[in-house]
């Protein structure tokens, strides 16, 4: 194997080195700003850097992984940040540092939002460089299966990823496969053919009637020749769902992960979070609520909320609030609205632009009937109509329907007439559901509220 010349350790050292030197330019700033002229000419400020080298290589991860959400990039950094203040506050009562708790407040919220900026800007310009062709990984796949060329799409999707794939191997050329992949032979090749490209990383689907003993010689090849192995399990559309890999003895089983928030402390964060939320919005609500009342009054008759059956949590249905934007008609438990709709007022179309519609479903998240993020809920006609048609359908209800979600801010938003709209929001609504954490909460809220100013074309 010929020596490959490994530029990411480099990159990977510098960026952990700009981890503590930005820490210590927060701890110097805050010692100055605040005064605390004890906490630079003492031991522990030295102890303090010590332990963010540690810290940051701990998380060393968030400059590894090269496909990494921003929600989960501020959940390390969240992570990161605790355990440095666990450390940190422990020192100072062994060495009796009087330091107020103002000080580590002003620290540590200082540390957790620089750290979330810098490792999201870091990870962005590492992107920058590799797609222009710098630090990127040498890859080949063995196989062509359902698993290979999905990978091979992702790969292909954002050269920001950093691979670069050198070719595939199988048994024979797949037409399915992009023709800019070259196709490099079958397995008796390949071995001369990595050595000849230093490949950094192999990614196996096993196939054909020898794809056990090919596994195991690729596998010991790979061993011998330090390139890191990866292997492709065939499990089609299921293959989206996270899991983990567990060992029975000599036998290696996948586990289907559970949902994050079937976890009693992931649930609990996010009721208190809706409860005090949904609270605060529900004290400042007549604000809003009288003006709007009055104008529903006037625009039609009828009264000011809007109350319907929609299915909730577990496939449960529950009476969702809404300000009425629409005249009182028949359809309105089965016929979604349209841009151009003749059921609704003048003053509704200006609700829905503006999502104020939905503010009584704070009530609902108050309840608990709701969230605040999660998977609209849905007319029961269309659940029972949409369940029978699409794949995975009754999996988003895992976990309470939300006032918004992430399907809504990826852009599938309002009526849909196709089926493969509807498809498409399940889709994300289950990553949603599989994938939870307080962070990407957070994320959803804040791309709700821009879109909110922005306007929105779904909102319909």
């Amino acid at each position: 194997m010929k020596n490959k010349v490994g530029y990411g350790r480099f990159v990977k050292w510098a960026l952990l080195v700009s981890d503590v030197l930005l820490f210590v330019v927060i701890y110097m700033a805050v010692a100055w700003g605040m005064g605390r002229s004890d906490m630079t000419g003492h031991w522990l400020a030295a102890y303090a850097a010590v332990v963010m080298g540690v810290v940051s290589y701990a998380f060393i991860e968030v400059h590894e992984l090269r496909v990494l959400m921003a929600d989960k990039i501020a959940l390390k950094a969240l992570r990161a940040t605790i355990v440095h203040a666990g450390l940190f506050v422990a020192a100072c009562l062994i060495a009796d540092a009087r330091l107020p708790w103002t000080v580590f407040v002003v620290l540590y919220v200082s540390l957790f939002v620089a750290l979330f900026a810098w490792w999201f800007l870091s990870r962005k310009l590492l992107k920058m460089v590799r797609g222009v062709g710098f630090n990127y990984k040498r890859v080949v796949v063995f196989g062509s299966g359902s698993a290979a060329r999905q990978l091979i799409d992702e790969f292909m999707s954002d050269l920001g990823y950093g691979y670069r794939i050198v070719g595939y191997f199988d048994h024979a050329p797949n037409a399915l496969v992009p023709e800019t992949i070259p196709y490099l032979g079958d397995i008796d090749q390949a071995l001369e053919v990595i050595e000849q490209h230093s490949v950094d990383e192999i990614y196996y689907e096993q196939s054909g009637p020898d794809g056990q003993r090919d596994l195991e010689k690729v596998m010991n090849w790979a061993d011998a020749n330090a390139i890191d192995f990866f292997f492709l399990p065939q499990l089609g559309g299921a293959s989206i769902r996270p899991m983990e890999v567990i060992n029975m003895g000599k036998t290696l089983v996948l586990s289907v992960r559970p949902n994050p928030l079937s976890y009693p402390f992931n649930a609990a964060i996010k009721r208190l979070f809706d409860i005090v939320f949904s609270s605060v919005v529900l004290i400042l609500s007549p604000i809003i609520l009288i003006p709007v009342a009055i104008g529903v009054k006037l625009s039609s008759p009828g009264p000011v909320f809007f109350k319907q059956q929609r299915t909730g949590y577990r496939g449960k249905s529950f009476n969702c609030y809404k300000f009425r934007s629409m005249r009182i008609n028949a359809e309105s438990d089965s016929k979604q609205a349209t841009s151009a709709d003749p059921r609704k007022t003048r003053f509704g179309e200006f609700l829905r632009k503006t999502s104020i519609d939905e503010l009584p479903q704070f009530y609902n998240v108050w309840r608990g009937d709701m969230s605040i993020v999660g998977p609209r809920p849905h007319m029961l006609a269309h659940t029972e109509m949409y369940s029978k048609i699409i794949d995975k359908y009754m999996m988003r209800h895992t976990v309470k329907p939300g006032i918004t979600g992430w399907a809504q801010v990826r852009g599938f938003r309002g009526p849909t007439p196709e089926v493969w709209m509807m498809e498409k929001r399940v889709e994300y609504d289950v990553w949603y559901a599989e994938n939870w954490n307080f962070m990407l909460d957070l994320k959803i809220i804040l791309l709700t509220i821009i879109n909110v100013f922005r306007g929105d074309k779904n909102a319909l």
